[in-house]
Parts: C-alpha cells; structure tokens; sequence
C-alpha cells in the first residue's frame, strides 16, 4: 500500500493506493483547499498565517496516512515551495507536521509524474499531449503510451494570473491581455511539440476538471471543452464581472475565484498547441507518485536509468564509473551498515562523479557538481541532486566548501567513502583489490587500516593518505592511517 501527498498552490491532496496486479486500486483520497500560492507576500515569503494553514492540513494528513500500513509514502511539494523565499524555514515544521520527508520537486520533475499518472489509466500506444494547469504552473507533456517524448513547466499558474488579470474586475479587455499573456509564454515551445506526434490531448488538473465540469453543467458551447465552450464560458464570467461573485452550477466555491485565470491560460494553450478539444481526465500528479513508488517497490527505478543515460551522454567510461560505486558502497557499509538513503544517493554520486571532465579536467569535480545540481534527472528530488552535487563537489580537494553538510553524519560517511573510492581510484586499486579488506572508524576522528600490500603495491596510495590527512585536518577531524599485514 502506497501514499501519495500532493502540496500544490492551491490544495493540498492526498492518495492512498493499494496494488492489485500491475495496476493500483485508490482506497482513500482527502482535499484541503489551501490556497498556499495566495498566502506569498510581495518579497515572496509565505506569510505565517499560509503557514500555520498548511501545517494543520498537514497533520490531519499525518492522521489519515497513520491509520494504514504503509509499504512507501512520497510527499512532494510544487510550484509555491519552490519559489517561495522562506521555505527553508517552513520545511522543518512542515515535515514534522505531515511525518514524512517533502520532496521539492522540479517542475520537469512534476511533469513526468503528471505523464505516468495520465499514461496508466489510457490506451498504451496513443500520441498525446497533457496539459496541467496548477496554481504556479502549467506542464506540457508529450508522449506516446508510457514514454515520455518531451517536457516543459511554465511558470504560469492560476493564482498570479488572476491576481494579475482580474484582481479588480473581470471584463473583455483583461481576459484579452490574460489569453495573450499565456500565449506568450507558449508560443517559442509550441512548434516543439510536432501535432503530428499526438491524437488526443489531456487536461490533468483540477482546474481542468472544473472548466470541463461548469462547461457540461451549465451547457455552454457545444458541452466539451473546447475552442468554442471557452469562449462562451469566457462571456459568462465576464457578465459576473468579478471573480467572488462567480456563481456557475456545478462549480465549487474555492474554485471560481480562481476559474478566470485557468480559462485564460487553457485558452492560450488550446491556441499555441493547435488543440481543438481538450479531455478532462482524473489522473494526474498524485496517481503518478504512487506509480512511481509502485515501479521502485520492483526494482524499475527511473533515478537509475535517468543516471545511466546521463553516464552515456556525458561519455563517461561506465566500467569505471561502476567500480568507483562499489568501492563507496563498500566503504560506507564499513562505516554504517544499513544506511540505505545516503546509500542510494552516495552509489549514483559516485556513477556520476567524473561527469564534469566533459566540460574540463581541470576542477572537474566543480563542472560535475554544477551539472548534477541544475541538469533535468527525471526521477530526482530537488533536494536529493543538491545532496548528490554536494558529494562529487566533495570527493576532491578541500571539505570547507561542504562543511556546513557535513554537521551531517550521514553526509559526512558518504563523503568520506566516495572520497576513499576516488583515491583508489586514481592511485589505481581499482581492478583486482577487494575494498572491503580495508577497516574505517569515524567517531570523534577517522581511523582507517589498509593492506599493507596496496600501499606498497601502489605507492602513490600514501601521497593521497597524506593530502587526506591534511584535508580534514583543516575542519578539525584528525585521520588516522594504519597498515595490516592483510593483502
């Protein structure tokens, strides 16, 4: 049984699923109409009455998830949290309220999830173009049955466009500079997006749910959502004339004082993508993260083939890469056995530390860092590629650019193990030598034993000990070497 929370602009929503087969029964399902992305202020903060709000729903989240036995929970958080300034200090409190770690994810990121929620309720060989109009963002999505072909996230969401647009009124001019204001931000993409390659396009969200919902209840236009549909429901919003006194059949409260700027954007869209009608489908971002924890539950982890193929674009020898992971591993389960988080992290930092000599030997672990941090690794976390940029920018050189993560013990283990597979590496006990022989202790110092056989087999293996010594001497952690008899 799997969880899914959803910490969105406008609602946060939870997803609890049980698997039957390969596909997943919902069992349970909650809503709370946060509003987060209207509780920023104009520095780009959340205020603390935003704050306290989404922190309540959360524990009431935290109440319904603890009554199931879960196998996987995944909490991910959107557009506002992204932006907002302050997140940092709203995260701690958040993750305390919820029980689970919040996963700032990309809107890339939001994306894919979006596709394989959509993708696995419709026809497996079908082109099609998803659309997901949230309250900080929109994702266009293309694909054909469960492959993703290509993936953008706007930042334009229902929130600041009807902030924007219709915050003293709605009527025919503002709608106008609404509809042109999201073609602008289609228009360079568009053509991207081939109408060749789809037959049927999607509108995942809420906000597209609703418009579909208040065309067919209110029977405006020709009853589906389209061209035609809009633009009557468009003449009906703008006889209401502002957003609080929108009063459609089947439209509820929370949502018409925000239906204005989703109408405007989805009839942006619907223009720039050639889309002549859009479906309204209930899956979307919360089905996706149970799939995706569903995959990972058997061994289909998308981070390992988003790392594999990040290895092969960037040319990197994958032999190489592979033994440089299993040294780490083999380090840090010396060091702690069991730590499976960092370890998952600490295995793909390692397949990927050498990436940046792409861009130059020279500072190569700087490049890799900043590649790692800022590249679109589907599957990835916001946090967890910062902490895997943090462990390559790590293996080399000086620890004070990293010191602050290393108050982490977790981190800190990590960066010792990947730093001891890079000097293995480079001092070429990478072929026929068993890690695992080696001994580290990491407590008030490092004490680590080698073979007495590898340092004299492979003499550089105490220049590197010395500048090791020296590199964490200089945060104030002495290492300690001693050689064994062992070979």
């Amino acid at each position: 049984m799997f969880a899914a929370v959803d910490l969105g602009s406008n609602s946060f929503r939870l997803h609890i699923g049980h698997q039957e087969g390969d596909g997943i029964r919902i069992v349970k399902t909650a809503r709370d109409p946060v509003r987060l992305g209207a509780g920023l202020d104009s520095k780009g903060n959340l205020t603390p009455t935003a704050m306290q709000a989404a922190i309540a729903t959360l524990s009431r989240f935290n109440a319904i998830l603890s009554a199931y036995p879960l196998s996987a929970a995944r909490v991910v958080a959107t557009n506002t949290i992204r932006i907002a300034r302050n997140a940092a200090e709203f995260l701690p409190a958040a993750e305390a309220a919820i029980g689970y770690p919040i996963e700032i994810i990309s809107g890339e990121e939001e994306g894919r999830l979006i596709y394989m929620g959509v993708a696995s309720t419709l026809p497996l060989n079908e082109g099609r173009l998803v659309i997901d109009i949230g309250g900080g963002s929109t994702e266009v999505i293309l694909g054909k049955g469960m492959e993703i072909l290509k993936v953008e996230s706007f930042s334009i969401g229902t929130v600041p466009q009807n902030a924007g647009f219709f915050g003293h009124g709605i009527d025919a001019d503002s709608f106008e500079a609404a509809i042109l204001s999201a073609r602008s931000r289609f228009e360079d993409i568009a053509p991207e997006y081939d109408r060749k390659q789809w037959t049927q396009a999607y509108g995942s969200s809420g906000t597209a749910r609703a418009i579909g919902e208040a065309i067919a209840r209110n029977q405006l236009g020709d009853g589906t959502v389209s061209l035609k549909s809009l633009d009557a429901l468009k003449r009906r919003l703008i006889d209401f004339g502002y957003p609080h006194q929108i009063d459609l059949v089947g439209l509820k409260p929370d949502r018409a004082t925000s239906i204005a700027g989703g109408v405007a954007i989805l009839i942006g869209a619907m223009q720039e993508f050639g889309i002549k009608t859009i479906q309204p489908v209930e899956a979307g971002l919360r089905l996706g993260v149970l799939r995706d924890l569903q995959l990972r539950a058997n061994q289909r982890d998308r981070r390992e083939e988003s790392v594999r193929e990040f290895l092969a674009r960037c040319g990197v020898d994958a032999r190489r890469a592979d033994r440089t992971a299993h040294i780490a591993r083999t380090a840090l389960a010396l060091l702690k056995p069991g730590d499976d988080a960092i370890e998952r992290l600490l295995r793909w930092s390692a397949l990927l530390h050498e990436i940046g000599q792409i861009v130059s030997h020279s500072g190569f672990h700087k490049h890799g860092a900043y590649m790692i941090e800022h590249a679109d690794l589907p599957g990835f976390t916001t946090r967890e590629q910062r902490v895997m940029s943090n462990l390559v920018l790590a293996q080399k050189g000086n620890l004070r650019k990293v010191v602050d993560q290393l108050s982490d013990p977790a981190f800190m283990r990590a960066t010792l193990a990947l730093r001891l597979a890079a000097m293995f590496m480079h001092a070429r006990i990478d072929t026929h030598a068993d890690p695992s022989a080696m001994r580290i202790r990491m407590k008030s110092r490092i004490e680590l034993e080698l073979p007495r056989a590898w340092v004299r087999e492979h003499p550089t293996v105490a220049y590197w000990i010395e500048k090791e010594k020296e590199a964490w001497a200089e945060i104030g952690i002495e290492l300690v070497l001693r050689l064994s008899s062992q070979s």
